[in-house]
């Protein structure tokens, strides 16, 4: 019988893929190139039609602007401010109208013009669906943010509210939502621009940056939740090999989020919310929620297998999370 990509799915495909790079390479988003006077970051992002955005709920200038976020987050939580430049592979059907593409540029260009960065290049193809791929370079500086940098007795921070992307997903296609409940025009808006205009969370970058104490090292673990809250917390386990214990009263949610089970899962799986989560020494978390309003610790990593467990030991179960499927 023959194994498809779909048979193994996304994390067993780059369990497989490991032996063909260095150690830990496959463990981030982001590959790290050393040279002689600094080092860079390189991050791949391969967007599909139908799969990562749709016309029907976004303009071409949205999909840009979001194509070029999405790249900076993952720098961004790597630990890079210093944005460098993006190359930029497009594949169109043929009857792509040219104003399609002006205005996809157009998103980009508003995108770089608030982050930085410039495009340096790229690659142009026919095919019968719209893909785009960014590859983003930035530089790298201290925190090295990285998935397998925890250690027991860190703390978890979460440096802003979950769950407003995937509302704005739902609002978007007329998804009907749970249960009988009136939601407030301002989070209306909060959730569709957050889902069409995602910002990368490089104010908590700074933030975590300018409040680290002298007496702490610079190492630290972090991802962005563009995945999912509690996925992003289980490949900072994984990658760590550490457990997580998170603290049910501590998940950030916008003031007008309602109540209910299913909007809990919004905020725990929805992903495409793009702060930062980070794994990092005690007095390091709690100066960051300090300085950082909009930060919050939400638990802590312990010696263990690398699961996720609520602070009253019912474990997180992971193919929950599994919202966003690549295969």
């Amino acid at each position: 019988m023959t194994t498809t990509i779909k048979d193994l799915g996304e994390i067993e495909l780059l369990n497989r893929l490991k032996r063909f790079m260095r150690y830990g390479q496959i463990d981030d988003d982001i590959a790290e190139i050393n040279i002689s006077n600094k080092s860079l970051l390189i991050n791949t992002d391969l967007l599909v039609e139908k799969i990562h955005f749709s016309e029907e709920i976004s303009n071409a200038k949205d999909i840009g602007w979001k194509c070029i976020t999405t790249n900076i987050s993952d720098l961004i939580c790597s630990g890079s401010k210093n944005i460098l430049s993006f190359n930029v592979g497009l594949v169109l059907p043929p009857n792509t109208p040219w104003k399609w593409v002006e205005n996809l540029y157009e998103g980009m260009w508003e995108a770089m013009q608030e982050f930085g960065g410039e495009i340096i290049g790229g690659d142009c193809s026919c095919g019968e669906l719209k893909m785009i791929s960014i590859t983003a370079i930035g530089e790298m500086n201290p925190p090295r943010l990285h998935r397998g940098n925890a250690l027991p007795g860190d703390y978890i921070v979460s440096t802003g509210i979950h769950g407003l992307s995937r509302l704005g997903l739902a609002l978007l296609t007329s998804e009907k939502l749970p249960g009988e409940v009136q939601i407030s025009p301002q989070l209306i808006t909060r959730a569709i621009n957050s889902h069409k205009r995602p910002y990368p969370a490089i104010e908590a970058l700074n933030a975590l940056i300018e409040c680290k104490p002298k007496s702490t090292s610079w190492r630290a673990a972090g991802t962005d939740s563009s995945d999912g809250l509690v996925e992003s917390i289980r490949g900072i386990c994984h990658s760590s090999n550490c457990q997580a214990v998170l603290s049910k009263n501590s998940l950030l949610k916008d003031p007008d989020w309602p109540e209910g089970s299913t909007w809990d899962d919004w905020v725990l799986y929805g992903g495409e919310d793009y702060e930062l989560i980070l794994s990092l020494p005690k007095k390091w978390a709690e100066a960051l929620s300090k300085k950082l309003k909009t930060a919050k610790i939400i638990g802590f990593m312990k010696e263990g297998k690398p699961n996720i467990f609520w602070d009253n030991l019912e474990e997180i179960n992971f193919e929950q999370s599994n919202i966003f499927k690549h295969f």
